[in-house]
This record gives structure tokens, sequence and C-alpha cells, in this order.
């Protein structure tokens, strides 16, 4: 098993920036891929970016530019800094891991949830 905690969501400013932090503890060693959904209230939960364990990245095209995705191997930990916050972006962010690969299919591990309200 592996478990996934989210921190650094808040409130912001538009335009502003947040970095949103992912922990991940437990049975590591065959993960392979991490990455960040969000879902905004009464809409469907969306890939926002994710990241492989040798680097590779992915983004969603709103936010390509303004996120970026990074993954520290050694402290299991994944990242999601965010600049230029627009009021769009509100939503609960969540922390995903999955053996293969973030986007083809529903991730095997999910954290909480962080929210993010960005104001206008």
């Amino acid at each position: 098993q592996v478990q996934l905690v989210e921190s650094g969501g808040g409130l912001v400013q538009a335009g502003g920036s947040l970095r949103l932090s992912c922990a991940a503890s437990g049975s590591l060693f065959s993960i392979n891929a991490m990455g960040w959904y969000r879902q905004a209230p009464g809409k469907q939960r969306e890939l926002v970016a994710s990241i492989t364990s040798g680097g590779s990245t992915n983004y969603a095209d709103s936010v390509k530019g303004r996120f970026t995705i990074s993954r520290d191997n050694a402290k299991n930990t994944a990242y999601l800094q965010m600049h230029s916050l627009k009021p769009e972006d509100t939503a609960v962010y969540y922390c995903a891991a999955d053996h293969s690969t973030i986007g083809a299919g529903f991730p095997d591990y999910w954290g909480q949830g962080t929210q993010v309200t960005v104001s206008s």
C-alpha cells in the first residue's frame, strides 16, 4: 500500500503563486508515475500534470507555462509549483500515484486532496 499526503493549498489572489507538496510513504519501490488532478465544484476530476520516475512530464493545456511538476525521489515527494493563478484554477487538488502511468486510467493511489482557492 502507498499513502499520499498533500499540503500547500490555500487562498491566493489572482496572479499569485502556490506550491503543493505530496509526500508518499509505504511500498514505493514499484511506483513509477506521480501526478496531480483537480476537481472544481460541479465538474469532473481532470488531470493537471504528471511525472514519471525518469522525469518525463505531461501537462494539461490549461496550465502549460504556468504550472511545473517536479519530483524528489530521495524524499518520495512530488511538487506542483503554480504561478499566474487564475480564478478558474480554484479546485480541490489531488495527488495520485501509479505503478505504470498517470492518465491512462484510474490511478492506483490517491491523496485526500487539498483546496486551492484563487480570488479575483
